[in-house]
């Protein structure tokens, strides 16, 4: 495992702009996980260790993208039809012997070499049959229906680069070039806790003055979306000998820690002096809205956050904010969620000098284009609102007032964790 620099969550005390705080992130932090070989089949959503190149070019061979009759073009009559022999028959993964003869057509399929000489394809629907002939129509181009060889995939050509993220399409590329494994970072291993004598597992009872524990489970499922390995170390009782021991045992084995509440400094969050005696923490206050100050740190060389204790401030900073430590952490290097530009159902006026993200659901116009519906309640212990809503709509720093009708950037939920 890589060990961090100690001071890399290091941060002023000053309210930072978000901006500033993910390129702090962003620089400081890297792979803390080694490579491993897998198959292609179990490569899917994981990120990649390597640069992959290409050792063969795509399409291997000059071949025909339709069904039809494959001709040399310069047989053609430009002005009127031309009626040629068929010379023979190309399907794929079988070339024909020796070269196209001129003044004759080949019977050939989807996919089938080109045969040496050939460089035009009709298409097997615009001709006319007549006997053992082919009748070609005028007009068409030069090369008309012809794939190159190598026009998708050089020999040589990097095709993939290391730190993507791999989806279906990644992994079909890697196999076209004839890889059948790759090497990709291990799953990052995140242990996830809760502290709070009030905090029940829903196992459980909650007694009156007690609630359950709706954050671990969050945190827990955005981690595994991401690819993690998690590990539920459930709930530890308001004692800092006890967090202290399990924060500690748990770093031994474990690429990073998570919890939610208990980071303030009130007589019962006892989550920030037992991570200060077993390595740093820095809260980090930021410009943002919801989410009150998020702490990163270190617990014995391992690294540490405490996301907010209200349960949408919580899953809005770790999509926005902690998402990014966990896939840098994993050796992602695209980590930047995109945004959509969308119009606003809604007019909004907000303080300004800060990013606030609103919950909202997506509705298609009668035009056809898409609009932001606000959920009507935007407090921070309202779960609801992020069951109901398909994604953010990020208000910037210096936009405090958004009128109906403007278009407005908004953050799907599958984009940030997919």
């Amino acid at each position: 495992m890589t060990q961090l620099k100690d001071d890399c969550f290091a941060h002023g005390d000053e309210l930072t702009p978000l901006d500033v705080a993910l390129e702090q992130l962003e620089k400081t932090v890297e792979a803390v996980v080694d490579t491993e070989e897998v198959s292609l089949g179990r490569a899917l959503a994981r990120i990649l260790g390597e640069n992959v190149k290409a050792e063969r070019h795509v399409p291997p061979h000059d071949n025909s993208a339709v069904d039809g009759y494959a001709v040399i073009h310069r047989d053609l009559n430009p002005d009127a039809d031309t009626r040629l022999p068929i010379g023979g028959r190309i399907t794929a993964g079988h070339k024909l012997d020796g070269l196209a003869k001129q003044g004759q057509a080949y019977r050939i399929f989807t996919g089938a070499p080109m045969p040496a000489g050939a460089d035009t394809v009709f298409m097997q629907e615009d001709v006319r049959l007549a006997g053992d002939d082919v009748i070609l129509p005028p007009g068409i181009k030069a090369g008309a229906n012809r794939r190159f060889k190598g026009e998708d995939v050089e020999t040589g050509s990097v095709i993939l680069g290391r730190g993507k993220r791999l989806r279906p399409q990644e992994i079909g590329l890697a196999a076209s070039v004839g890889r059948s494994t790759l090497s990709v970072y291990k799953r990052l291993r995140v242990a996830v806790f809760s502290t709070g004598d009030e905090v029940r597992d829903p196992d459980g009872e909650a007694p009156e003055g007690c609630i359950f524990d709706a954050n671990r489970y969050t945190i827990m499922g955005l981690l595994e979306r991401l690819g993690c390995l998690v590990t539920d170390l459930g709930i530890l009782e308001d004692d800092e000998t006890v967090i202290g021991d399990a924060l500690k045992a748990a770093a031994k084995d474990h690429d990073l820690l998570f919890t939610s509440g208990g980071v303030s400094v009130g007589d019962e969050d006892h989550i920030k002096p037992a991570v200060e005696k077993l390595g740093s923490l820095h809260f980090w206050r930021l410009a943002i809205k919801p989410g009150r100050p998020i702490a990163f740190g270190q617990v014995a060389g391992t690294p540490f956050v405490g996301l907010p204790g209200n349960p949408v401030a919580a899953m809005v900073t770790f999509m926005c904010i902690a998402r990014v430590l966990v896939l840098r952490l994993s050796g992602a290097l695209d980590v930047t969620a995109p945004t959509y530009k969308v119009r606003a159902a809604f007019s909004f006026k907000g303080k300004g000098e800060r990013r606030e993200w609103l919950r909202a659901r997506l509705e298609k116009d009668t035009d056809g284009d898409y609009s932001a519906h606000l959920y009507p309640a935007s407090g921070s212990g309202v779960l609801t609102s992020m069951v109901a809503s398909d994604g953010l709509v990020e208000v910037g720093e210096e936009q405090a007032q958004i009128n109906e009708g403007e278009l407005v950037d908004f953050l799907p939920f599958t984009e940030m964790c997919p």
